[in-house]
């Protein structure tokens, strides 16, 4: 049984602000420590279920953040940018499954350091018309592969998010929104112990068949700066909507491969920090 692993930073245990998953940030290595933790509950909880092939994707920020030696040996880490597709890269349809951990909410939702992959630079996205962010559009660039969602971790607000998108992934929250950057946790050693149970229970039960999509999907994203929606269009199939919204149509996993074009384009005409 191969599983994939994508590991983002915002929603790991007793994590709250810019400080704990920024790199430079006052509380920053002790972040990227408690990543590698929770990560490391999940891979102990897919060997129990008998995984063979174990990889992990550091899908954080500079995507750097877990140290090799701090990463269960069972796993193998994908780390260091750029990456053609980004939070996915590495994941293929050979993989029997894959597992989130450390995700959470999406852009305007009141989630733990909720925000759609560019901090406050992206307003809003949408596919095929539903509001999404980094759990919808992760779940869904998979399932066009035909690897099921089955496992993802975060705050409370980004596994209900989950459930709307799919509710029969397994959700494990470890901490509960209080505001964006405040948060009631749950003790770190119970949280992981959750993580590594829930991982060994869904992989030790038959795996779904993801529904793949029959024909193309319509991506629609909504930018801070017009100057971005102004210049995208200038990739083929990229069209203006209004001043600041562009969209894109074609099959997935493609489509979430351009979209990672697109956020290049946007950082290279902003310097804007993050959650603010």
């Amino acid at each position: 049984m191969r599983i994939y692993i994508s590991v983002d930073m915002e929603g790991v245990t007793g994590l709250v602000d810019a400080h704990d998953v920024q790199p430079g940030g006052r509380d920053y290595e002790r972040g990227r420590r408690m990543m590698a933790e929770d990560v490391n509950a999940a891979v102990r909880g897919a060997v129990a279920a008998c995984a063979t092939d174990i990889l992990v994707n550091d899908a954080h920020g500079p995507m750097r953040n877990i140290l090799p030696e701090d990463l269960d040996p069972a796993a193998r880490l994908i780390r260091g940018k750029p990456k053609q597709m980004s939070m996915l890269e590495g994941l293929t349809p050979e993989h029997d499954a894959m597992v989130c951990v450390g995700y959470h909410a999406r852009a305007g939702a009141l989630g733990v350091l909720s925000h759609s992959f560019m901090g406050h630079e992206i307003e809003d996205i949408w596919l095929d018309g539903r509001p999404v962010g980094e759990i919808g559009l992760a779940h869904a660039t998979a399932a066009a592969l035909g690897v099921p969602t089955v496992v993802l971790t975060g705050d409370d607000r980004a596994c209900a998010e989950t459930a709307e998108w799919d509710p029969e992934v397994t959700t494990v929250p470890v901490k509960y929104a209080r505001d964006r950057f405040a948060a009631e946790l749950r003790p770190a050693e119970e949280a992981r112990a959750a993580i590594q149970e829930a991982v060994t229970a869904r992989l030790s039960a038959p795996l779904p068949t993801p529904a793949v999509p029959a024909g193309p999907a319509t991506l629609r994203v909504r930018w801070q700066s017009a100057s971005v929606a102004a210049t995208l269009p200038g990739i083929p199939g990229v069209v203006s909507t209004d001043d600041r919204t562009v969209e894109a149509r074609g099959p997935l996993p493609g489509l979430y491969r351009q979209f990672v074009v697109w956020m290049r384009v946007a950082a290279s005409l902003t310097n804007q920090p993050p959650y603010c």
